[in-house]
């Protein structure tokens, strides 16, 4: 079953040589455009880019994913039509080590394997919600006393405005 692409879903699977940002309303086929997108770039006939050189980020686990299995999903259906394509089948055995994650995580990741250049202990981590939510109180704690003892006038004015 062949799709139907927008103009605009199109253009964003197929344009190539820059950045491109697929921002849409939930249900519109955003994940549907980026695979196809992905796929295009790592099946072209010119200039195709293995799957694990690609970063692919989203905003949650749970569609990093949903993107991975979809990659997958369309991987093998190209290679039951084109098994003798040996490119379509290491694809779909990089896609094991591709970056296809969050943008947390992803950041997460650079950070641990650059601790040194960041002056960083190699064995940080990080905090869980209530140890965050209680630095976070802690630091706005601290920041309230060194202003109320500056008698900062901008600090008492919101205080008085906004406090109880």
């Amino acid at each position: 079953m062949e799709v139907k692409w927008t103009e605009e879903q199109r253009e964003a699977i197929t344009t190539r040589g820059k950045n491109v940002l697929v921002a849409a309303a939930a249900g519109s086929g955003k994940t549907a455009v980026l695979v196809e997108r992905i796929i295009n770039i790592v099946t072209d006939p010119e200039k195709p880019v293995d799957i694990d050189r690609l970063l692919v980020v989203t905003f949650t686990n749970a569609a990093a994913s949903e993107m991975r299995e979809r990659i997958a999903e369309r991987l093998i259906s190209l290679l039951d039509q084109h098994p003798e394509d040996k490119r379509l089948a290491d694809q779909l055995t990089l896609l094991n080590k591709a970056t296809i994650t969050t943008i947390h995580s992803f950041c997460l990741d650079v950070v641990r394997k650059h601790f040194f250049l960041l002056d960083l202990d190699p064995s940080f981590r990080v905090g869980d919600d209530t140890e965050t939510l209680l630095l976070k109180l802690q630091a706005m704690e601290e920041l309230f006393e060194e202003l109320y003892e500056k008698n900062d006038e901008g600090f008492l004015l919101l205080v008085e405005s906004y406090g109880g």
